[in-house]
């Protein structure tokens, strides 16, 4: 069979959806992604190294808020969906695609060590017509750069008998309106025939494919959305940051600002960047750039403005405290919210640990309520979610709004705390009584 035969074979089994694709990495990306191409008719395989996972999975039952266990039944029922630890599945897989995390080091560079390893279990089953995408966010270069030579090592010709592209996550947890099937998929391949092969097989499962120039365009688009996001939440936290030396209220003057009908877009200040993205993406593309000897000047201050937040949090709890004659030693405080946002059950780099950390070396007496989040461990210590009862609002010296779950009923928390700092802002249309709001 010649290279041109290869592409074509691949191509007709996507369009029959006789292909079989399959998932490295079921979390917040892997999964949801999974579902889609499993709707679509395809045979869908998972891989995850870890077994409550994939036990789950093929019980029928989701771990992530936004695919219900009735799709995972129905999926799995019908043989579409399936899981397992065992690589070995790659043998089978028309297409395979790598959404594994993308953590930073504790020295905050770029730690691909779970591409790099999910690029070795694919290589080790590569076969011939197979198509190959990393979704995992990245520094620009890294597919050509880390996944192709490791392809061409093993005598695949790229875009002959092999496909490789990147196709950079867009997965918004949570969002009611946005979701895999119509969130428009950019894709970039190494070689055009690369992003052929790839785009045919997206437009099984999303409605509107972007095709760029190439992989590393690609990873530089993830890069530019998530850079741009937090720089404007950097400008803005630093705005909140002034108006509060300058005594004025944030949330007013970004509300009149909003009225602007042109040349203005509204974001809002808080405790922090959280989650797998915004806190760590942009640092991906300053490490890169710092190898070319170019200082990523946007991207490092506004990492050091939302860095600094939770401090500024702290601090706005040290002198409420004082103002009613406390310390912080000593104090029972409870921080509602843990999660990194509103109504997911993810706490990855969530602004909630730094500022409890804080809170905990200053001496504090910590509680924390969070419906997502049952379980929380941090460093040197660990806590359970409490149960928000009048008695528990009542009896904390402080309550810390991190995360504005809806869920929350806010009059209850009103009606019976004494003090609250509130970072979301979400007590803006609720009565608040005698508590006294500390506002960001």
């Amino acid at each position: 069979m010649t290279n041109s035969d290869d592409q074509i074979a691949l191509l007709k089994r996507i369009a029959e959806r006789t292909a079989c694709v399959t998932i490295i990495g079921l979390g917040y990306v892997g999964l949801p992604l999974a579902v889609e191409f499993a709707r679509s008719g395809l045979v869908v395989v998972g891989i995850d190294v870890d077994k409550e996972k994939v036990e789950a999975l093929n019980a029928g039952r989701s771990y992530i808020l936004d695919v219900p266990d009735e799709t995972v039944q129905a999926l799995v029922a019908t043989g579409k969906l399936s899981a397992t630890t065992d690589a070995a599945s790659l043998q089978e897989a028309d297409a395979a695609i790598i959404c594994v995390p993308t953590p930073l080091s504790k020295s905050r560079d770029p730690d691909i060590s779970y591409i790099l390893a999910a690029t070795e279990e694919v290589a080790r089953y590569a076969h011939h017509d197979m198509l190959v995408v990393l979704e995992s966010t990245t520094y620009p270069g890294t597919t050509e750069e880390i996944l192709l030579p490791r392809f061409e090592s093993a005598g695949f010709e790229i875009g002959g008998n092999f496909f490789l592209a990147f196709s950079p996550e867009r997965i918004d947890p949570a969002n009611p309106s946005f979701g895999v099937r119509n969130t428009p998929k950019v894709v970039g391949g190494i070689t055009p025939q690369c992003t052929r092969v790839a785009t045919e097989l997206y437009q099984c499962a999303v409605d509107q494919i972007v095709p760029v120039s190439s992989a590393r365009a690609a990873e530089m688009v993830k890069l530019l959305e998530n850079t741009f996001r937090a720089v404007n939440i950097g400008l803005v936290n630093e705005f909140a940051l002034i108006c509060d030396r300058l005594g004025l209220d944030v949330w007013e003057v970004i509300e009149a600002a909003s009225t602007k009908p042109y040349g203005f877009t509204p974001f809002y200040p808080g405790p922090g960047l959280g989650g797998h993205c915004l806190p760590i993406d942009p640092l991906y593309l300053s490490w890169k750039l710092k190898t070319l000897k170019y200082n990523t000047r946007f991207i490092e201050l506004a990492d050091r403005i939302n860095s600094e937040m939770p401090y500024h949090v702290v601090e706005k709890i040290t002198v409420a405290l004082n103002a009613r004659r406390q310390a912080v030693k000593g104090s029972r405080i409870l921080v509602l919210g843990v999660a990194y946002k509103r109504d997911v059950s993810d706490a990855r780099e969530s602004p909630a640990l730094e500022i409890m950390n804080l809170l905990a070396e200053r001496g504090a007496e910590l509680s924390y309520h969070d419906p997502y989040i049952p379980h929380l461990r941090y460093d040197n210590w660990s806590l359970d979610s409490v149960t928000l009862t009048p008695e528990v609002l009542s009896g904390a010296d402080c309550i810390v709004i991190v995360t504005d779950h809806t869920c929350i009923d806010w009059q209850l928390v009103v009606s019976h705390a004494q003090l609250i700092i509130d970072t979301r802002n979400v007590l803006r249309n609720v009565p608040t009584g005698r508590a006294q709001v500390v506002k960001l």
